[in-house]
Parts: structure tokens; sequence; C-alpha cells
């Protein structure tokens, strides 16, 4: 005996009919076997959903299970359909809720819903830092469905005719009426020799074996506007797979990947890189060199910086995406205390530390707090 259908569904027991449908298409799109392949207790939960569904937005079906379960629907005559008929989970979703522009809902005809646009495709594009800053061309292979040019997408060999469908008549569109003890049910499902279509080759085109599209590895240029961040997507409408006959063409998203750079952390469009400077010359100040994306430029270090400081270079960063204005290069400051000295340098910094003074290591006016919100700062 299959779980209580309001748990299957996850819906509470005074749930409205459009509360058990919305829970309904969620789940069906979960668990349809087209969605898990060869995973034998998703598609046993499916058809559970659905007989769940089955019952609980029919009123006269509801009601008897509210008052005596399962056991109260079976005595009565109700058997559960045959859901696996129904095909493909566009199939079973158009069966409970109607197809688009077909009127082919559960309980009435359904006729063709027209040509199906082309699905969209997703991609990756990777590049680096300096790219994304300044902006670039690059080079995208990627796999598409085209519209095969040998038939122009008809299917048919060239010369050769089409013909109506004697399956379907030319509808594409197969029915099939059940009967149960709560009237007929009608369901409609795609015609599997026409697949849909309505029309069929005579002799298929020997290109793409009658499909009127096939598989190829397209090359694309495509332009990285400046200031483009790492995950970003762009679209580029109509390269995508082809529709069919008389429909448009899905579109192609490029995620872009940006490579890390050892030299620098991006923060919004600021970039920020840390300056090695030793203690010695942090006291006394010095003139420094710094990488930055045009090149490498000076910085100047005054003297008595301390760890964690922060040096800003205006317009050094990364332009904004939508207004172009560039962002700025922080150049955090990482004060080196030397390490393993020789006895002549331990002498002279001992010299040093015994002339130093209160008045040579203070802030003034700074507190605990602000002592310790620098020292995190710098690690």
């Amino acid at each position: 005996m299959p779980a209580d259908a309001y748990e299957l569904l996850g819906v509470p027991r005074g749930a409205d009919d459009t509360q058990i449908k919305k829970a309904f298409r969620k789940l069906a799109r979960e668990l349809h076997p087209d969605v898990n392949p060869d995973d034998a207790a998703a598609e046993a939960r499916f058809k559970e959903v659905a007989e769940a569904y089955e019952i609980l937005s029919d009123p006269e079906r509801r009601a008897t299970y509210d008052r005596y379960g399962y056991e109260g629907l079976r005595s009565g005559g109700y058997t559960p359909t045959d859901f696996g008929a129904f095909g493909g989970l566009s199939d079973i979703l158009d069966a409970f809720f109607g197809g688009g522009g077909g009127g082919g809902g559960f309980f009435g005809g359904g006729g063709r819903s027209g040509p199906q646009p082309g699905g969209d495709v997703a991609a990756s594009l990777v590049i680096d830092l300096a790219e994304a800053a300044r902006g670039a061309s690059a080079e995208l292979r990627y796999e598409v469905v085209v519209r095969c040019e040998h038939c122009r997408g008809n299917g048919a060999e060239p010369g050769t005719p089409i013909t109506s469908c004697e399956r379907c008549g030319g509808s594409g569109r197969l029915q099939g009426v059940t009967r149960t003890p709560f009237g007929q049910v009608v369901r409609s499902v795609h015609c599997d020799v026409c697949h849909g279509d309505g029309r069929v080759p005579e002799q298929p085109c020997g290109e793409c074996q009658g499909r009127g599209r096939k598989v190829e590895e397209r090359t694309l240029r495509v332009d990285v506007p400046a200031g483009i961040e790492d995950g970003q997507r762009i679209r580029l409408g109509g390269r995508g797979h082809a529709g069919e006959p008389g429909a448009p063409d899905g579109d192609l998203y490029v995620s872009v990947r940006v490579r890390p750079d050892e030299r620098f952390v991006r923060d919004g469009n600021d970039l920020v890189t840390a300056l090695d400077v030793p203690a010695p010359l942090a006291a006394l100040g010095d003139t420094f060199g710094v990488e930055t994306l045009d090149g490498p430029a000076e910085v100047e270090v005054a003297a008595g910086t301390q760890p964690g400081e922060v040096i800003v270079l205006k317009g050094k960063g990364v332009p904004d995406l939508r207004r172009g204005r560039p962002g700025d290069l922080r150049v955090v400051v990482n004060v080196v205390v030397p390490r393993s000295l020789t006895h002549e340098q331990r002498e002279l910094t001992r010299s040093l530390a015994d002339s130093l003074t209160d008045d040579n290591l203070a802030r003034q006016h700074e507190s605990v707090l602000s002592k310790l919100r620098r020292v995190l700062r710098a690690q």
C-alpha cells in the first residue's frame, strides 16, 4: 500500500487544487524516468506521486479517500492509470495540465502544438584577469544542433515527397481512452512514427537520417566586455540549438570564468596586492616597485609605515562593467621582520632597540581597540 497521498505530494490535508497541482508538477519534474534514467526507486516514487495526484485532483475520489483511504477507492472499482503509457515527461505534464497551444488536456483531444523552438546552449569560456579588465575577443568552441542544409530541415532527401503520417492522420498526436468507474479518461501523446510533426518523408535525408537536424561543432568569437566578473554570463541570441522549421533557434549562454592571478585579488572593481617592505625601510621610508595591470609602477612608502597600512593607486583597478569607470589598486604594506641575522646585524639592531623611546613607538591618541584592529587587518 503506498504512503498517504497528502504526504506523497507534500501538501496539507486542506490543500486547494492550486497547491496540489503545483506540488505534483514540481515532483513530476524531479522524479520522472526521463530525468532519472535507470533509477528504479525514482520511477516507483513517480508512479506513487502520480497516483496520489490522480486521487486528490478529483473531488469525488478525494472525498472517498479522505473517508475510507485506499481500500475505499479499491472497493469502489478504482484502478490507477498506467502512467508509463504517457511516454516522456512533457507528455505526462501535457496530459495533466494541457499542452501549449494544442488543447491536449487530460480530458480532451490534442492537436499539434506548432513547431518547437530550439533549446538553449550553455558553454564556458576561460580568460585571464587582464582580459576581464580590458575586454577581449576570445574563441569559443561548442557543440550545437543545427538545421541540416542538405534537406533544408524537412528531413527528406531533396526532390522526394513528404506525406501525411498515416498512423496519426497528420495530427502528430495519438489518443487513448481508459475506462474507470468515474468515467472515461482520454490521454494524448506524441505520435511514435512522425514524432509529433504529422508528416513523414518517403525517402529520409541521407545526411541527417530524416531528422532535419544534426550535431556539429561550431567555432565562434565572443566579445567579452571590460569589467566582467568571474561567473557572469553573456547571452548570444539565436546561437543555440536549431528550432523546428518555422520556429526560432535557441540562445547561447556563455559562462565566463576568470583565472586566478597570483599578483592580485579582485574586490569588486578594486584590485588588492601585497607589498613586502623590510622593517628598517618601513621605518625610514623608501620608494618601491609594484605590479599593476598596466605594468610596473612605483609607490612611496612613508617613514614609519605600519603593517597593514594601505597605499591607494587611483584608477589602476578594473573598470565598472556598466559605467566604465575604473576602480583602484590597493597596495597593502606587509612589513617583513628580518630573520637569521648575522652577529653584526644583531649588534646594530640591538643598538637601535636600545635607543628607541616611547616617542618613537607610540601612536598619538590610539586606543587598545584601534591597535587590535590594526593588527588584525595586517594578518
